[in-house]
């Protein structure tokens, strides 16, 4: 499976799509197991797939048929509002409703660390150089974790007390964007430490939506940013060196609530997840929808695409 796309839903089910023909290839029913599904993540080997259900998280085996999840995260008390692996597979990350985040270990299925961050977390993501975690919350702030020290080492509050929805880093560690519930985007540019610079130096800050934004996405080449919103649409917004934003397309098509994103390896496609129910795949240079995926009967919340090397 060269390319693995995913989506999941309020149904409750995960399905697997063929990218090119539409073709739903796989579905994990979860049958007499309740609770929605917020997030997916696809391992760097593609081996596997992690998906925060309600309070837990399922691994599941991406080769295999089976319904059952290989090793599944238990300890969150809360919502699970955010999963991502570690670059080498090794652990992965959540955030939870319940104001925690945690590290589990995938060697050994156990809970490697455990964060009290005091507000509920509504994004989390690993830093290139795997040793630091971004964060953001319902209290507006946005935190930087350092996994050595296992402390927090850095505050931002770009906007007070507005909560933080989504945060993205550049894959070459060179700026962070976070999103808020009023579709207002910021952008900071990440300096070295012991360059005598902040760590985070604000750039910039742009009206994205004028609706609820619910994701803010950085495409692996770092030239654009993906913006999800209540508005029903997706826009794409062109990134100068300078730290431009320049908006390029709204993405139309879909009829309510875009959740989530996910771009291709190659910076060229995204995939959105929409309360219509339905996935799509977006060609970035035209701004049309490539493929449609209908099969999820409620609405589709979450998105992951993994088509690079494995």
């Amino acid at each position: 499976m060269s390319v693995i796309l995913v989506s999941g839903s309020y149904d409750h089910e995960i399905r697997f799509w063929e990218a090119w023909s539409g073709i739903c290839s796989r579905t994990i029913s979860r049958s007499g197991e309740s609770g929605q599904v917020n997030r997916l993540a696809i391992s760097p080997d593609k081996r596997l797939l992690a998906a925060a259900i309600h309070k837990k998280v399922n691994i599941y085996e991406i080769a295999s048929s089976s319904s059952t999840p290989v090793i599944t995260f238990e300890g969150h008390t809360s919502n699970v509002t955010s999963v991502s692996f570690h670059s080498q597979g090794k652990w992965l990350v959540t955030g939870s409703e319940d104001g925690t985040i945690k590290i589990w270990d995938l060697r050994n299925t156990h809970l490697h660390r455990n964060y009290n961050n005091e507000a509920p977390v509504n994004d989390v993501c690993v830093h290139p150089n795997q040793g630091e975690l971004i964060s953001c919350d319902q209290a507006g702030r946005i935190k930087q974790w350092d996994l050595s020290e296992n402390i927090c080492t850095h505050e931002l509050t770009p906007a007070g007390d507005v909560p933080i929805r989504s945060v993205s880093l550049a894959s070459d560690g060179s700026c962070l964007v976070a999103g808020n519930n009023k579709g207002k985007c910021y952008v900071w540019k990440i300096n070295e430490e012991g360059m005598g610079l902040p760590r985070f130096q604000a750039v910039t800050k742009f009206q994205a939506h004028n609706k609820y934004l619910t994701r803010c996405l950085l495409s692996p080449d770092v030239k654009y940013l993906a913006t999800c919103s209540a508005d029903t649409t997706v826009k794409t917004w062109s990134i100068s060196s300078n730290y431009e934003f320049k908006l390029e397309k709204a993405l139309q098509g879909h009829q309510r609530w875009v959740w989530d994103c996910a771009f291709s390896a190659d910076s060229a496609y995204l995939v959105t997840a929409s309360s219509d129910h339905t996935a799509r795949l977006w060609e970035m240079s035209s701004g049309e929808t490539v493929r449609q995926y209908n099969g999820h009967h409620k609405a589709a919340v979450c998105c992951a695409l993994h088509d690079g090397a494995g």
